[in-house]
């Protein structure tokens, strides 16, 4: 009896090297990752490999010296077709993270996925097939080309999934937001910079409130506050104190508040002292809801969330996203990920919806203007748009 064929997948990446997020993810491909208390190899070859480039500590020769079926090519056309005139791969991986490219005034680094992910459906639109994509991160620092992105997958039909390793890594506690939950505000604290971690924040409450009754509605607005305006919207409760304080409870790395005293919880005054910078993305979904992502650099350091539910109740949990170990490079956190990439290659159909990485595309894109601007509010009435319903089941790690 004839074993099914093994899908083939191309690898386009900016930078292959160790720590980048294309070594991380193309690396359980080809080398597999533990996976239900088993070593997992994924039922695929990467059979191609578009690098744009090649820093000091470049990957890209030594992997495809190990792994021979994996042909290094020169543009990402002959990474599609294999160097011929036809599509030759049943997936694609964009990853465009890391490498050195430019940053606009705004301080966006602007990868180059939205150039690649043109050149990938050029291909589709020359030969007239297609094949699923998974696009790391946010689609683009730029939203009419992040839309354009979202609109050629519909209007080519081919399954696309996008986003951070956030929505799909371990919580702890292990829960989901019940589906139809009636959610009255939601927040989450965290850590990281602009136009960089604040995407996995907004990924994390996103994931989150998705689930509410009736869906994601669209957002109408996004504010951001900076420093001493931060302090002072905090200080009158533009946001929800009790959720701001589930999220620090949530924290496994709560900075010590005074030395010596380590059960001490922070108070306002420390928090001060503790974090130069803080930064709020507060905004408001057509439905109501008002969601609020903060980076608390020097308080926390890792992604927490808390939503006040109807009531009186309060669902708060953390989404676990451990660093590598000094001497390793794995980091856990995409070994879920990489399992939902595989099931949308097996399936031909995304484990979760692209528009809600759509959505916290446009609401990173728009935060980073508000900043920009002064802080202040933008309106968003191309994010009303963005409206779609939550997967039922959960694709959160549980093991």
């Amino acid at each position: 009896m004839s074993q099914p064929r093994r899908l083939r997948i191309a690898a386009i990446l900016t930078e292959y090297r160790k720590y980048s997020h294309g070594q991380h993810i193309v690396d359980r491909f080809l080398e597999g990752y533990g996976w239900n208390g088993r070593h997992h190899r994924p039922p695929m070859d990467i059979v191609s490999l578009y690098v744009d480039q090649h820093p000091e500590g470049d990957l890209t020769d030594e992997r495809a010296a190990r792994f021979p079926q994996m042909q290094v090519m020169p543009t990402i056309a002959d990474a599609l077709t294999l160097g011929g005139n036809d599509l030759a791969v049943d997936g694609v991986l964009l990853v465009g993270e890391h490498g050195k490219y430019h940053r606009n005034d705004k301080g966006q680094h602007q990868y180059p996925r939205y150039e690649m992910f043109k050149q990938i459906t050029s291909v589709y639109r020359t030969t007239g097939k297609t094949a699923p994509i998974f696009n790391d991160k946010h689609l683009s620092w730029n939203w009419d080309w992040a839309r354009e992105m979202y609109d050629i997958s519909r209007e080519l039909d081919f399954p696309f999934m996008a986003g951070s390793s956030l929505p799909v890594t371990w919580r702890t506690p292990s829960l989901e937001m019940p589906t139809g939950s009636q959610i009255e505000e939601a927040m989450c604290v965290c850590y990281g910079g602009v136009d960089s971690y604040d995407f996995h924040g907004l990924e994390t409450a996103q994931c989150m409130v998705e689930r509410r009754a009736g869906g994601e509605a669209g957002v109408r607005w996004v504010e951001t506050y900076k420093g001493e305006r931060f302090w002072q919207a905090h200080h009158e409760r533009l946001w929800s104190r009790e959720l701001f304080e589930a999220c620090l409870c949530r924290s496994h790395t709560l900075s010590q508040a005074r030395p010596g005293f380590n059960d001490a919880f922070p108070t306002i005054d420390d928090m001060m002292k503790l974090v130069e910078t803080p930064i709020a993305y507060h905004y408001e979904h057509v439905d109501g809801l008002r969601t609020t992502m903060i980076m608390m650099n020097g308080l926390v350091q890792d992604f927490n969330f808390a939503a006040q539910l109807a009531d009186d109740q309060q669902l708060s949990t953390q989404m676990y996203l451990p660093m590598p170990p000094k001497y390793t490079s794995l980091a856990n956190f995409f070994t879920p990920q990489v399992a939902n990439v595989e099931q949308m290659f097996l399936s031909g159909e995304a484990t979760y919806p692209v528009e809600r990485t759509l959505m916290t595309t446009g609401l990173t894109a728009a935060a980073v203007d508000s900043l920009f601007e002064e802080e202040k509010r933008i309106e968003t009435p191309h994010l009303e748009e963005v409206t779609y319903a939550a997967p039922t089941q959960s694709t959160y790690w549980r093991t």
